[in-house]
């Protein structure tokens, strides 16, 4: 006999099961591995850097397009990072997202911004790099 929504229903309810979802694929937020997971940091770390970018064109927040932007490209930036921690550990992907995020807007302030680039902030962002390596060749064991 072919398996119905009734009775699909009907045995997550004898299981003690939701029989809203009883035989329906997992939700989307857990269909992906690790290598999407991944991608959502790299998202997640784009949309911080984009964000972090327009945060002197705000003045201050007082320009609304810049405003809206930042807000905007942050909120994005905590959802994405929301579904990479999913599949990573918090602590992996915080390192991974803040000290990339510090080392490329670094990058665009010294090219874009016209802000200085010393010995100390190479060697700064050098450290924080090295760190994300340390955390994750420790996290593989």
């Amino acid at each position: 006999m072919p398996r119905t929504a009734a009775t699909a229903s009907r045995d997550a309810a004898a299981a003690g099961l939701d029989r809203r979802t009883a035989g329906a694929p997992p939700p989307l937020s857990h269909r992906y591995g690790p290598v999407m997971a991944y991608l959502f940091l790299l998202a997640a770390i784009t949309s911080e850097v984009i964000g972090t970018s327009l945060l002197k064109a705000t003045d201050g927040f007082t320009r609304l397009w810049p405003t809206v932007g930042l807000a905007v490209a942050y909120v994005a930036s905590f959802f994405l990072l929301a579904l990479a921690v999913k599949e990573i550990p918090v602590g992996v992907a915080y390192a991974i997202w803040s000290g990339l995020g510090t080392a490329a807007i670094m990058a665009i302030g010294a090219t874009f911004l016209g802000e200085p680039l010393s010995v100390a902030k190479v060697a700064g962002a050098g450290l924080v790099i090295a760190g994300v390596v340390v955390l994750n060749l420790g996290g593989a064991h």
